[in-house]
């Protein structure tokens, strides 16, 4: 029997669009549906093609538990992936779906993580702290930015030559390779 994933996202849908062609002719996983609080996200675009169900909503649907509920429950999600989701996950959701919630951070957590550290403000920070090496982190989802059990790192050196955009790559590039394959661990296919 196939395992369902949901997938919320709030930007530009890059993991989220890999997820769902990575996905697509699997035989044991399936992506049944987007969750997207931004009306204006780019993931959007990229998801219409792909004939994802697309569900949006805002904060007052989001706080509406039961209903909220309900509608995620109608997928029977194995499994709830934040693809650059920028809110806060409510304890509701995740004692609904306990270790069924998992995300990627683009850092090394613990370090910088936390409310606001997203996309390249983690990567300012990270050249500001003068660190030797960055990467990201795939994570449980609980209650608390950033602070879920991690499931699996991946990382690199930087160079003395790195910037924003270099880092930005990088990033890129294991979030690509290493997301699917975390998701079809958790999911056990």
């Amino acid at each position: 029997m196939p395992k369902n994933i949901i997938i919320f996202a709030s930007g530009t849908g890059t993991n989220a669009e890999n997820i769902c062609k990575v996905f697509t002719h699997h035989p044991h996983i399936q992506v049944q549906a987007l969750f997207c609080n931004n009306p204006n996200a780019g993931v959007l675009d990229k998801m219409k093609p792909l004939g994802i169900p697309i569900h949006l909503f805002n904060r007052s649907d989001f706080a509406n538990e039961a209903s909220f509920l309900k509608l995620i429950q109608q997928y029977k999600p194995d499994l709830i992936v934040l693809a650059g989701f920028l809110w806060l996950i409510p304890p509701y959701l995740v004692n609904a779906f306990p270790r069924k919630i998992i995300n990627i951070h683009p850092a090394l957590l613990p370090k910088f993580g936390g409310k606001g550290m997203y996309g390249h403000h983690v990567h300012e920070a990270v050249l500001a702290a003068k660190e030797k090496e960055h990467g990201i982190t795939i994570h449980f989802v609980t209650d608390k930015y950033d602070e879920g059990p991690p499931i699996f790192q991946a990382r690199f050196d930087v160079n003395a030559t790195d910037n924003i955009a270099t880092i930005s790559h990088k990033i890129s590039v294991l979030e690509m390779q290493y997301f699917p394959e975390a998701i079809r661990r958790v999911l056990g296919a």
